[in-house]
Parts: structure tokens; C-alpha cells; sequence
């Protein structure tokens, strides 16, 4: 078994940019019941791709485990890199096939989801089952809040930290 550790931050898009919410391979739509003004709370990260922290923190583990580098160096960094515009959950299978051509497969992980929203808690169960079903083995998924202190406690964005262990075939 082999470990790897990954990290990603992005800040949140500003309000009217139209930017979709994308957190573990998952959309989170403004709710119904929301208030014009807390809608703002829903607007989506900013970055190349769709900006799914808890998607890119793992992709970084995966490849980090097998010594195969980073989200970078797989799918390039800027609005014309291979990775540009996609969805987190599309380069996850991606970087699944890529390790398994390299000889290795995940067997384990964990993301942990640093910010104050959307409230991960109420769509975990979601969340799991979406990147364990893209990556191809459990993933658990935890969050937690920095109580005001840094970027992501003043709202400004979100991150994500995630570790994973692979195996070689």
C-alpha cells in the first residue's frame, strides 16, 4: 500500500458571476426557501474547472500515492489546459484509468472539507457515494469550519485536504 496527501483551495466566484456550486462530484443548487440575499451564499468557486475542492484534493492523493504528480501535471493549469471546464467527478475517473495504466488502483480514502458553506453535513452521504463510485473504493467524507479564523472562516472560499491509499496490481 502506498499513501498519498492532497490539498486544494479556491475562493468563491462573486455573486451574479453565474458560476454553478460543485463540492464532491455534486451540484448544490440555491434552495427554494432561500432568501435573495443568502443566495449569494450558493454561488460557485472560482477556477479552470467546475473548482470541486473535495474532487481536486483527491485527484492530488491519488496521483501522490503512486508517484505519478499532481492535478497540474496531469490536466495542465489555465483556461486553455486539458482540464479546463471539466467537472471534478469527470477528472477523477480520468486520473482512475491513468493509475490503472501505470499499474495501480485506490483502495482507501479521505477527504476532509474546510469551509463555512454549504453545509456538507446535510448531503454526506451523497458525497460519499459519488466519489467512491468514481474513484472505485470508499471514500468517507468529513467537514469542518476554521470558527471565523482565515479565508475559508470569513467566507471568501473553500479547501479541502485528502488522503488515500493505493495499491499496486
Amino acid at each position: 500500500m502506498l499513501i498519498g496527501q492532497g490539498f486544494d483551495a479556491h475562493r468563491f466566484a462573486p455573486a451574479g458571476s453565474g458560476r454553478e456550486l460543485w463540492i464532491a462530484g455534486l451540484y448544490w443548487p440555491v434552495p427554494d426557501s432561500c432568501s435573495e440575499a443568502d443566495a449569494a451564499k450558493y454561488e460557485g468557486i472560482e477556477g479552470d474547472s467546475d473548482g470541486d475542492v473535495a474532487a481536486h484534493a483527491l485527484i492530488d492523493a491519488l496521483l501522490a500515492a503512486a508517484r505519478l504528480g499532481d492535478i497540474g501535471s496531469l490536466f495542465g493549469v489555465g483556461a486553455d489546459a486539458h482540464g479546463a471546464g471539466m467537472h471534478g467527478i469527470d477528472m477523477l475517473q480520468e486520473v482512475v484509468a491513468h493509475l490503472a495504466s501505470n499499474g495501480y488502483t485506490p483502495a482507501s480514502a479521505s477527504v476532509a472539507i474546510i469551509g463555512n458553506r454549504p453545509k456538507i453535513g446535510t448531503r454526506r452521504t451523497e458525497a460519499e457515494a459519488a466519489l467512491s463510485a468514481a474513484v472505485g473504493c470508499p471514500v468517507s467524507v468529513t467537514a469542518t469550519t476554521t470558527d471565523h479564523m482565515g479565508f475559508t472562516g470569513r467566507g471568501e472560499g473553500i479547501a479541502a485536504i485528502a488522503n488515500a491509499l493505493v495499491e499496486k496490481i
